[in-house]
């Protein structure tokens, strides 16, 4: 599933490429995704123009002149393509085609487990999918402090913390991991026994793990694209994620002896650490 970094690289990209554009013509050529997509969709956001863009957490919204927002969530293996001029033929699983005056916007997601649907602009705060939703990682009230005050309370691992989009959204499977291997933290830990100054080398390494990953363009381990058709490449950083039995970044243990890099399951997701680093 495409993460805070892979989903902040695609809004970028729309917003490079797209810019104020107004909204000429829709296709809805399958509207059967995780939610059925509305059937007046196209009529509600068609003629009218983009005025900015926004993402929170893993979604993307694009707020137009009209007083509609679009909500978009890519799924499991949603990608976005973004071409100068409408496509002449269109893939097995192209299901949305929106067609600007600044280029076209194509939405594939083979599994349609995405989301694409329309809201009013002024009601964002109260929909299902948004009101619950955590801190943004790169907002400036996310401190040691406040993470601190978050845990106290809970008792579950750390990593099952951090993936609770109700405390800091965005953040996933991948990135947890990395996370808590730059703030040298075991993903076993209970989050109510993490000290302050853990909780500080916590928030310090979201933010250095996802400002990285947005430069690289975001992690491509199966389906992921940017929008120009080519792969992220964070993944030739990650440090722990996927690398079981190997050396961790800096290592200079006998792995012979350590075994390398660990992977356990956590509340049926993969974590990877090292033990020797994180604590």
């Amino acid at each position: 599933m495409p993460e805070l970094p892979e989903v902040q690289t695609i809004l970028t990209a729309i917003e490079k490429s797209i810019k104020n554009a107004t909204i000429l013509k829709v296709v809805v050529r399958e509207n059967r995704l995780r939610e059925k997509v509305p059937e007046d969709f196209a009529q509600k956001i068609c003629q009218a123009k983009i005025t900015s863009y926004q993402r929170k957490a893993k979604y993307i919204l694009i707020n137009l002149d009209n007083g509609f927002t679009i909500l978009w969530h890519l799924g499991m293996s949603g990608k976005v393509k973004i071409s100068e001029k409408t496509p002449q033929v269109l893939e097995k699983h192209d299901h949305i085609l929106i067609e600007t005056s600044q280029g076209t916007i194509v939405y594939n997601d083979a599994r349609r487990f995405g989301l694409v649907t329309y809201l009013p602009t002024e009601k964002l705060s109260e929909h299902p999918l948004l009101k619950n939703l955590g801190i943004d990682p790169f907002d400036d009230n996310l401190s040691a402090k406040f993470l601190y005050e978050k845990l106290k309370n809970k008792k579950v691992a750390i990593k099952i913390a951090l993936l609770d989009q109700r405390l800091i959204n965005g953040i996933g499977n991948i990135y947890a991991s990395e996370v808590l291997f730059l703030a040298k933290i075991l993903p076993t830990r209970v989050s109510n026994e993490l000290t302050l100054k853990e909780c500080e080398s916590i928030v310090k390494a979201v933010r250095i793990v996802l400002t990285k990953a947005i430069e690289a363009g975001g992690s491509t381990l199966k389906d992921y694209q940017k929008p120009d058709g080519s792969l992220g490449y964070f993944q030739n950083s990650h440090c722990v994620y996927n690398k079981t039995g190997q050396k961790c970044e800096g290592c200079t243990c006998d792995i012979a002896k350590t075994g390398g890099i660990k992977k356990i399951v956590q509340a049926g997701r993969s974590t990877f650490y090292c033990p020797i680093k994180q604590k």
